[in-house]
């Protein structure tokens, strides 16, 4: 079974118009890579992963809905027909088999109809397909740092930190401007491997349909496919501490010419990483 997207997305997007024309909201929609003002949806995806997401959101809300719709319409002819005033002498129905029967089949085909796309998103989001880069995300109290492997024509890491408001120039936004962002190349499988070094911490790109934890000691992965060139914004999501609002993600998506510039830069910038350099073990004893 699979959600026609196509004609999901034509509903979400009618009814999202009317609800913005109801409500007089000028900025309604959410904008891609970054929150708007008044948002009622989803930010705009640029990933497959994260356009199945936004439909499967879509297709839960009108279902949940139809079913809230349903009962409060039950609950509307039982108060009118079944009032005291039309009924002085109530039913001792106690069993109807029929009934009881429907009312057992039905929300199992409910649960089905959302288990089955679900189980194809998991599947989607989880099973990662041949890479074709690999950066490495650890998460600090509070930033964030960022590790391009040798191998891959990479051999450095850098930190990213929130860029102050004093600092900000025109069109960065507050809060989630950094100083050095996480830079791939459009149209481009990329594998993120994600850890902390401290405390819990959650790597959240809303644009991409990403969001997975950053454990200590524990090495988690998930990955995306940007179809679209531009700059995206996303937080931490794990309440990781005092600084937890000031850990801000940027990514930029560039053409291959662009990404290959800057990984050339990039390598002079940051301090090169000593792959050669001998691994030390602690003494147990």
């Amino acid at each position: 079974m699979r959600i026609e997207t196509s004609g999901l997305r034509s509903v979400t997007a009618l009814s999202t118009a009317a609800v913005a024309l109801v409500l007089g909201i000028s900025e309604a929609a959410a904008g891609t890579g970054a929150p708007s003002p008044w948002e009622y949806s989803m930010q705009g995806m640029v990933t497959e992963v994260g356009r199945d997401l936004s439909t499967f959101h879509t297709y839960l809300v009108w279902l949940i809905t139809a079913i809230c719709v349903f009962v409060l319409a039950l609950i509307l002819i039982i108060v009118a027909r079944f009032n005291e005033k039309k009924n002085p002498t109530p039913s001792r129905t106690t069993h109807n088999t029929l009934l009881e029967v429907v009312w057992t089949i039905v929300p199992v085909l409910i649960l089905v109809a959302i288990a089955i796309p679900s189980f194809r998103l998991l599947r989607l989001q989880l099973v990662t397909p041949p890479a074709d880069m690999v950066v490495k995300v650890t998460g600090y109290a509070w930033y964030w740092g960022y590790e391009y492997p040798a191998d891959q024509g990479g051999g450095f890491k850098f930190d990213s930190n929130m860029v102050e408001t004093k600092d900000l120039k025109p069109g960065h936004p507050k809060l989630l401007t950094v100083d050095n962002e996480m830079v791939v190349p459009v149209n481009k499988v990329v594998k993120v491997q994600v850890t902390a070094a401290d405390v819990l911490h959650s790597f959240a790109m809303p644009s991409f349909g990403v969001k997975i934890d950053a454990i200590p000691g524990r090495l988690n992965e998930s990955w995306f496919k940007a179809e679209q060139e531009g700059v995206y914004h996303g937080q931490c999501s794990e309440l990781c501490g005092n600084g937890h609002p000031y850990m801000p993600i940027t990514i930029r998506v560039v053409s291959e010419q662009q990404y290959a510039a800057w990984l050339a830069d990039a390598k002079k910038k940051y301090a090169s990483i000593d792959v050669s350099a001998p691994i030390k073990l602690a003494n147990a004893q």
